[in-house]
């Protein structure tokens, strides 16, 4: 059997700057390759097209996302291709009453299998059995399904494993929030793809990372191609199929600034952002500039030199008496901060879950403004 697996598309991402039509630009472009990326992978004509989790970027998604999975979900159905799908860390509610957001797609689409709500599930096919485990409440419950997977395999036909963990024989850039660890050990099944992380990447023999149809940040893997996966059941072979013309991430090396005085500071920030790609999201550190000389660094000089970029960020780590000044938090540290803030506290009355997104949409427009 033939498989197409999409990993992670993180619809409702927001960054950078917003377009004509009011939208985020960086949602836009989350949402070209997510549609891309499953035209890409219904040309591969495959039996069975796989959602590997994270297909929303939070539990409660906006109704542009909701259109966006629901439009993809349509062109699977009229091409007679089946779907299975798991949630992931971003699109798992953390409270089991909050209900999945998986959940109305299920009753639009009920002839595709959609594993959620913290539940471990199996579809049976002609020659393959798929087992679905998507984020689990915590690490003991995910161990707990995945034994139950490897009691229940089937013999006489190919088991594969879909699950959205991190498994440490594979470090990524930067850690997320609500991921679940597990040992690539504790996977063992005969097939097994994986969501989470955001590049393809063998882990080890017969299971592998899909990747992510677009990169979620800075942090992320840029330069590796990111796209879908098809792998033959039968054969065991697997190959990564890679969309074109992403919007380039650019971070530079660090600029280091030390001893340097304003004009010189002002001239390298220009010629780094010059030497960007039209459209890029551009993110330009400057290491150990002395406060006295960042006051005096002339940024309409660098908004010129990269007026070609969709969105330039510069952020400069001051120096104050030897000691590096922490500049400002990015927006998902801020967002986590706030998160950590209200679990202690006491809700009465009202969705605790409700008031966090509606506190990290507030927190995400105060960057973004800012900026």
């Amino acid at each position: 059997m033939k498989v197409v697996a999409l990993g992670d598309a993180h619809l409702g991402r927001v960054a950078g700057p917003i377009a004509e039509n009011g939208v985020n630009r960086r949602e836009l472009d989350f949402e070209e390759s997510f549609m891309r990326a499953v035209e890409l992978g219904l040309a591969q004509e495959p039996d069975l097209f796989v959602w590997l989790g994270d297909v929303f970027d939070k539990p409660s998604p906006s109704y542009r996302s909701y259109a966006r999975a629901q439009r993809a979900l349509s062109l699977i159905r009229a091409h007679g291709v089946q779907l299975v799908a798991i949630s992931g860390n971003h699109d798992t509610p953390r409270l089991t009453g909050a209900g999945s957001p998986y959940t109305p797609l299920a009753e639009v689409f009920p002839e595709f299998h959609f594993a959620r709500g913290l539940e471990r599930t199996k579809l049976e096919l002609p020659g393959l059995v798929v087992h679905c485990v998507p984020q689990m409440a915590s690490v003991d419950a995910t161990l707990d399904a995945l034994k139950e997977v490897r009691a229940e395999r089937n013999a006489d036909v190919t088991n594969l494993l879909l699950t959205h963990p991190r498994v440490p024989q594979v470090e990524p850039r930067y850690n997320d929030l609500n991921e679940i660890t597990v040992d690539a050990a504790a996977l063992d099944c005969d097939l097994v793809l994986l969501g989470h992380y955001h590049s393809h990447r063998k882990v080890m023999e017969g299971i592998w990372y899909a990747g992510a149809p677009d990169a979620f940040g800075f942090a992320d893997e840029y330069e590796d191609p990111k796209g879908v996966v098809v792998l033959d059941t039968d054969t065991g072979s697997i190959r990564h199929e890679p969309l074109a013309d992403r919007r380039p991430l650019v971070h530079p090396f660090p600029i280091d600034a030390k001893g340097a005085d304003p004009d010189d500071v002002t001239a390298r920030i220009a010629a780094a952002a010059a030497d960007t790609p039209p459209g890029a999201m551009v993110w330009i550190q400057v290491d150990g500039v002395a406060p006295e000389v960042w006051s005096q660094v002339d940024p309409t000089v660098w908004r010129e030199a990269g007026a070609h970029a969709l969105h330039l960020r510069v952020e400069p780590k001051l120096l104050h008496a030897g000691v590096p000044v922490q500049n400002l938090p990015e927006l998902a540290g801020v967002q986590v901060r706030f998160e950590q803030w209200m679990e202690p506290q006491e809700v009465v009355g009202l969705s605790r879950e409700a008031l966090v997104d509606r506190g990290k949409e507030f927190l995400a427009a105060a960057v973004q403004d800012a900026e």
